[in-house]
């Protein structure tokens, strides 16, 4: 039989590697930042490109996309070249793959913190880069894929199939969710609104989560726990299961986001009922993982790696059996804006995403550079930071999601709300102080896994282009008896790549079409009007500075937010909002019906210095919104761009839009100069201030306990 020597390409992987180890420890620290915010509101600094509000997003895309992206390409060009038996198709594709995808990286960490944000969770970039997302993730499709095309081969690994699907899925969600129409080269709106925007934001949010955090590591864990046990994966059937089980039951789980909300009844069951089912498949993959380090448990306890991998696997298997406990109605009602959910975020980031990527990383390495790891003992103190440090990171806010919805649904015997909002806050600083420590402990432990790979890397020798040989696919090409029936898929990557498609179309498909042609899924109320061109300006600058992350939206239909908040949301009040802005988190109190509730020289006040208008606020202060400018000039851009989407603006209102903006400002600037403070009309703390004294005025508000 012929045999054909080739080689692979180790230097992509090693790239990929440093790439990994460097924004692992740039995501952590930001992240570390933005949680001592909370404890200390001085860390916020007074500068704008610090708030929490800016470096919240900053630390969610670098974490998902930079830690866990380049960790995904890691293992995926390591992996795929030895389970194809081929060296990637192209090293040219395989270059412009890498460095654009580090050129996506720096341009989130230039933007996000300057405030050029969609506002949409997880998928913050502007237009500009979210299509350069889309063609660089064609360029790695499209090596990937050739790849497996030349393979030698004939059937598709486990671990393949993942890859396949997380590829064309993750497409799909990236450019659905992306639709959104330009202002500017860096500002644009979302084409869909209110409560359809909710449904592809968390249809895409959630799906992320399964096919970019989850799915890949899948394959990933497919292959690296048995190289690294040196034992086959426990089950080929149990695999097949996991796979088709879990794509096809995913897609569907992402109204539970949004339970209670003013999404359709049935769209927020749909989500429940496929969320609870998803235990099944997931706790397989968990179950497959686990059990293929059967009879090597001595082993485990002697070899860092495979404690990592163990940890990692155990993460994932909380992680996906809370998720579905968690799309409860029952449940939901507890954790939902809460920190609990804080919690269970990061018991998959940090456990399941974070601890598999050392383990691969301390695997890969060595073997990348011939040599022995540099210190095995600093490893294992690694681990056991890190296992320690997601521990005091996730019980604490375990605690704080369970006292955050005692305490707002709490009532006195007489009827009263029995707390303040501003009292949750404050209790709160103890948990957020100890998930600190935790993130402190991770991030240690972190560092001493990049001195520690530094040493070996320095002690080593690089093996660049890898020595392999294998038959051509043409001698693989044997009929064998008794095959299993899966073989027939999985010897066709197109056909598997279709199929997935098919799958994962089917659950958004269903859940969004009703959603947007039956207009009585979206009933409109007659009181809702458009915003004011002011109104309008000041909801960018709201997006601009992060609101969202600390404040939702969304009153939800139980006693105790009526009672605190006023009138539960109905569908029909979002239906000019491009993003929506309900928001995933209370940091602090819900904003739908603040409209009216406070005077405008109380929302002037409160965003030059919160501490003068709630004495325990660890909000920042936003003195620069005194001093800016508003920037009239893009504001018939805005309106002509809204009028796009469907807004009902009049005709040729773009051309006149600012008169009307400079005359609400000035009456705001007035009511200002009434209680002695002095502005111009034209700064944008007085669009701010327009924005925030619309909400919830379009309905009729309920009387509204000040608690």
């Amino acid at each position: 039989m012929e045999i054909e020597k080739f080689r692979y390409d180790n230097k992509i992987v090693k790239q990929f590697a440093y790439a990994t180890i460097l924004w692992g420890l740039v995501g952590m620290l930001v992240g570390l930042w933005a949680a001592l915010q909370l404890v200390y509101p001085s860390l916020n600094l007074g500068i704008s490109q610090t708030t929490f509000g800016r470096l919240r997003p900053l630390h969610t895309n670098a974490v998902i996309f930079a830690f866990v992206g380049n960790g995904i390409f890691m293992g995926v060009y390591y992996s795929l070249q030895r389970l194809c038996k081929a060296r990637m198709f192209s090293d040219l594709l395989s270059k412009i793959h890498f460095w654009g995808w580090q050129l996506i990286i720096v341009a989130a960490a230039l933007t996000l913190p300057f405030g050029f944000t969609t506002g949409k969770e997880y998928a913050e970039l502007e237009w500009p880069i979210d299509i350069a997302i889309a063609l660089i993730w064609v360029v790695f499709g499209w090596n990937m894929f050739g790849t497996i095309i030349k393979r030698r081969e004939r059937h598709l690994y486990v671990a393949i199939w993942f890859f396949i699907a997380t590829f064309v899925t993750v497409a799909m969600l990236h450019i659905v969710n992306s639709f959104e129409i330009p202002v500017s080269l860096l500002k644009s709106y979302s084409w869909y609104a209110g409560v359809q925007d909710a449904l592809v934001q968390w249809w895409y949010g959630h799906n992320a989560v399964a096919f970019f955090l989850t799915t890949p590591y899948l394959g990933l864990m497919y292959y690296f726990i048995p190289k690294a046990a040196n034992r086959p994966v426990y089950s080929y059937r149990l695999s097949i299961i996991h796979f088709w089980a879990l794509i096809f039951l995913y897609i569907w789980a992402g109204p539970h986001h949004l339970l209670y909300t003013a999404l359709p009844d049935w769209a927020q069951s749909l989500g429940v009922v496929f969320s609870v089912m998803l235990i099944a498949p997931s706790w397989g993959g968990m179950i497959n993982g686990l059990l293929t380090l059967r009879g090597a448990w001595d082993k485990v306890r002697e070899d860092v790696v495979l404690k990592f991998m163990v940890v990692a696997i155990t993460a994932y298997g909380m992680a996906t059996f809370e998720g579905p406990m968690l799309s409860l109605k029952s449940v939901n009602a507890i954790s939902h804006f809460t920190d609990w959910t804080i919690a269970h975020v990061h018991v998959g980031a940090l456990g399941w995403n974070g601890f598999l990527t050392f383990g691969i990383l301390y695997w890969l390495i060595p073997r990348l550079f011939q040599t022995d790891l540099y210190s095995k003992k600093l490893a294992n103190w690694h681990f056991w930071l890190g296992t320690l440090g997601i521990l005091f990171y996730a019980v604490p806010m375990y605690w704080a999601g369970f006292e955050q919805s005692k305490m707002w649904k709490q009532f006195t015997e007489e009827g009263q709300l029995q707390y303040q909002f501003i009292e949750t806050v404050v209790r709160m600083k103890p948990f957020y102080m100890l998930r600190s420590v935790g993130g402190t402990m991770y991030l240690i432990g972190a560092i001493m896994m990049a001195y520690n790979l530094i040493k070996t890397v320095k002690i080593g020798n690089f093996l660049a282009d890898e020595e392999a040989e294998a038959a051509p696919l043409a001698a693989a090409y044997k009929e064998h008896n008794e095959e299993h029936w899966h073989r027939w898929i999985e010897r066709r990557p197109v056909q598997l790549l279709l199929l997935s498609l098919a799958l994962v179309l089917v659950g958004g498909v269903i859940e969004m079409v009703p959603t947007f042609l039956i207009e009585s899924n979206i009933p409109t109320i007659a009181s809702v009007k458009p915003y004011t061109p002011l109104e309008l300006q000041g909801r960018d600058i709201y997006v601009r500075e992060g609101c969202y992350t600390c404040h939702s939206q969304m009153v939800r239909p139980f006693r105790s937010e009526t009672a605190r908040y006023g009138e539960y949301s109905k569908a029909g009040e979002f239906i000019y909002d491009h993003p929506f802005q309900w928001g995933s988190k209370r940091t602090g109190p819900d904003l739908a019906r603040i409209g009216g509730k406070y005077p405008d020289s109380w929302h002037y006040n409160h965003m030059l210095e919160p501490t003068s208008m709630a004495e325990y606020s660890i909000m920042p202060n936003y003195s620069w919104l005194l001093d800016n400018n508003l920037d009239t000039a893009s504001t018939p851009a805005k309106i002509r761009a809204m009028i796009t989407l469907g807004v009902p603006y009049p005709k040729d209102y773009d051309k006149i839009a600012n008169k009307d903006l400079m005359k609400q400002a000035n009456e705001i600037a007035a009511n200002l100069k009434n209680d002695k403070i002095e502005t111009a009309s034209d700064k944008e703390i007085v669009a701010i201030i327009a924005y925030l004294q619309r909400l919830g005025k379009d309905i009729k508000a309920q009387p509204v306990n000040k608690n």
